[in-house]
Parts: C-alpha cells; sequence; structure tokens
C-alpha cells in the first residue's frame, strides 16, 4: 500500500533467501572483491544483521573497522542498488524500509499512528531494532501499546534480537501498567501421570 513512498514501485518483488544470496554475490562480484574470503552467505547474514539495526549501507560504512565489516560495507551498498535497480526488497526490508519510514516520514508516521490506535507486540523479549521502532513510533500519539514477553526467554539474539526492549519498557512508557504472571497457568504441577493411579 505504501510501496510508493519506500521508493518503490507497487509491483515489487520480495526475494528470497536464494534470490538474496545470488544477489549478494552479484554484489560481491561487481565490487571486484574476492569472494573466496567471504561467502555470500556470510555477507547476507551481515547485511540481515545491519538492517535489523536500521544501519542504512552508509550508516555501517561509518562503523566498519575491520577487513570483514568494510567488506561487507563495500558489497551491501552494491547489494542495496541492485535491489532497487530490480524494483525488489528482501525479507528484511519488510521491517527495514517500514521503521526507516515511520522514523523519518513524520506525515506518513502520524497517518498510521492514526489508522492503527491500538497496537500488540507478542514475544516482545525477542524483538530486533526495527521492530522496536515501528511499534514504538505507531504508539506516539495514542500510547496504546501492549507488550507480552519474559525476559528469561529470549532466544533469538543470534536473529538480533535485543533484550534491552523488554527491559527498557517501563523506561519508555513510564505510565503503562504492568502485570507480572508469576504463576504457571500453561500446565498443571504433574505433567506424567502417577504411578498406581
Amino acid at each position: 500500500m505504501y510501496a510508493d513512498r519506500l521508493g518503490l514501485d507497487k509491483t515489487f518483488t520480495i526475494y528470497d533467501i536464494d534470490d538474496r544470496n545470488r544477489l549478494v554475490k552479484d554484489a560481491l562480484e561487481s565490487t571486484g572483491i574476492d569472494n573466496v574470503k567471504f561467502t555470500p552467505e556470510r555477507l547476507a547474514g551481515a547485511i540481515s544483521k545491519a538492517k535489523n539495526q536500521l544501519l542504512s549501507p552508509a550508516k555501517y560504512a561509518e562503523q566498519a573497522f575491520d577487513f570483514f565489516a568494510q567488506t561487507t560495507a563495500k558489497v551491501y551498498h552494491a547489494y542495496e542498488k541492485k535491489l532497487r535497480a530490480a524494483n525488489a526488497m528482501d525479507f528484511d526490508d519488510l521491517l527495514y524500509l517500514p521503521a526507516m519510514a515511520l522514523k523519518f516520514n513524520e506525515e506518513l508516521r502520524a497517518e498510521l499512528d492514526s489508522r492503527f490506535q491500538f497496537v500488540l507486540v507478542d514475544e516482545y523479549q525477542d524483538t530486533n531494532q526495527a521492530q522496536y521502532v515501528i511499534a514504538n513510533r505507531l504508539c506516539l500519539n495514542y500510547r496504546n501499546i501492549c507488550t507480552v514477553g519474559d525476559p528469561d526467554q529470549s532466544i533469538y539474539k543470534w536473529r538480533g534480537s535485543d533484550i534491552k526492549n523488554i527491559l527498557d519498557f517501563e523506561r519508555d512508557y513510564p505510565d503503562a501498567k504492568v502485570i507480572a504472571l508469576e504463576k504457571n497457568y500453561r500446565s498443571t504441577s504433574s505433567i506424567w501421570p502417577r504411578r498406581g493411579g
């Protein structure tokens, strides 16, 4: 619906992982970097992580201090150009582009904030930076956000989740009511059948 505001034609394509890896390989070759040292899959993983942290190619390049990061920065820049030339986005762009639009396009942010006056986020402990920004920017005017999560059950750090999102929730929303569910309602105390019964 908002593809044109994200710099895409409404007939855009979503690239799957295989498409993404092929395009990263093309970007790698176009930069003239020896791809024996870093595989397209490894570079694609670094680009994915950068997008989940809302780092554009330029921002990523600013903090690229080691050889791998500097290589990734060059490939990331070429990869993004190729993606846009193909009127395509990858799976990470499904979060990255809306998050960036909500962060920097105040008109769009206000329009969506008004449209979605209640936001519910499950498994909040496993949200990444892009997801955090989307939820936060949709709740600036109405402040109707309900999150469910358990900081002791964060399992997706390898996919870019940031435990600080749930740990800082009360700081971010000081007017929120926090309800701790300290009793286990999922199962009875005895799961195994009792002997002799």
